[in-house]
């Protein structure tokens, strides 16, 4: 078999599936339409919409797309069965019913952006970081049944600095999933369409099943700081949620005022405190910390509710009274 031989239908919507999609048709791959989520209201009353990044590179190269609202839909079932692919991509894109991944002759295989079976869901980069991993990576597999369960074709890492935040790893992995979409259809095409893939790991399955670390979607509330936290987990919590969405407090006077403020970036400090005064602001000419359960946590930046990013210094230079505060 011959790359050419390869009739691909890509599944993707975010910036991050855009550089796999372009990995594929810069090498040459035979992308025959792609799959994205419908276009996105926006705007104060929902009236324009929005094309995924995903759907602006396919018309921009002049790919076929198809936005479906339900992947179970007879019509774009057909649809996408008219395009005769022997194998589908996936990059963050939604779970797909067996009769749209099981239609290829060579299946449908998916790129995630965690080292499988940790970290199965929709939101692995974010979680990996959140937990304080020093080590991540890229998995191809072949979808099955279940979410992320299904046979491993490849996995590659990528180490995570103790300073860096999901844009990093974001940015990292971005580039290491294209990567290794193209070692594995370099694979399929070796093997003519079957290459070697295994079981994941005995984790998945059992009574370890426990010691996998999970990945849900992150909502808002998901995002709310917990000063009772150790000032490295706060300082992994904002890191793993820095710059989208922002981990967020609530900064609080004494006649009860309260106002939201997210964190965007921290820095430990080892300076300890005494149990009890979790969320105390402290400051001194320059510097703002917060009070973990352990030690103190110096804020860098931080963006109050209507208002725009500021370094602690601006927060500092419109605070008055700064022992009034607490954050809850």
């Amino acid at each position: 078999m011959t790359k050419e031989d390869l009739r691909i239908v890509f599944m993707g919507t975010p910036e991050f599936a855009v550089e796999t999609l372009k990995a594929l048709t810069d090498n040459g791959y035979n992308v025959v339409a792609v799959v994205t989520q419908p276009d996105k209201p926006v705007g104060r009353h929902g009236s324009v919409l929005q094309p995924s990044a995903v759907k602006q590179f396919a018309q921009d190269h002049s790919l076929p797309v198809l936005q479906p609202e339900k992947m179970k839909d007879p019509v774009f079932v057909e649809q996408l069965r008219g395009y005769g692919a022997n194998l589908q991509v996936v990059v963050a894109f939604r779970m797909l019913p067996e009769v749209v991944w099981a239609m290829p002759a060579y299946g449908t295989f998916n790129v995630h952006a965690a080292l499988l079976p940790q970290y199965r869901g929709a939101a692995p980069i974010n979680w990996a970081v959140i937990n304080g991993e020093t080590t991540t990576g890229v998995t191809t597999f072949f979808l099955d049944h279940d979410i992320d369960t299904g046979r491993i074709i490849e996995q590659r890492t990528f180490d995570i600095p103790d300073d860096a935040d999901v844009e990093y790893v974001y940015d990292g992995l971005m580039h290491l999933g294209a990567e290794i979409c193209l070692s594995t259809l370099e694979k399929i095409v070796e093997a003519d369409g079957h290459p070697e893939s295994k079981e994941q790991d005995s984790l998945a399955t059992g009574e370890d099943a426990m010691l996998l670390k999970k990945a849900p979607k992150i909502f808002k509330e998901t995002c709310e700081i917990k000063w009772g936290m150790t000032a490295k987990q706060v300082h992994d919590f904002v890191r793993g949620l820095s710059p989208v969405p922002g981990a967020w407090t609530t900064l609080c006077d004494q006649e009860g005022h309260a106002t939201v403020m997210k964190i965007f970036h921290t820095t430990k400090t080892g300076k300890r405190v005494e149990g009890g005064s979790e969320g105390r602001l402290v400051a001194d000419k320059r510097h703002l910390y917060i009070a973990c359960a352990d030690e103190l946590l110096q804020v860098d930046v931080v963006q109050m509710a209507g208002k725009k990013r500021m370094d602690a210094q601006a927060f500092l230079n419109g605070m008055k009274n700064l022992d009034k505060y607490v954050c809850r």
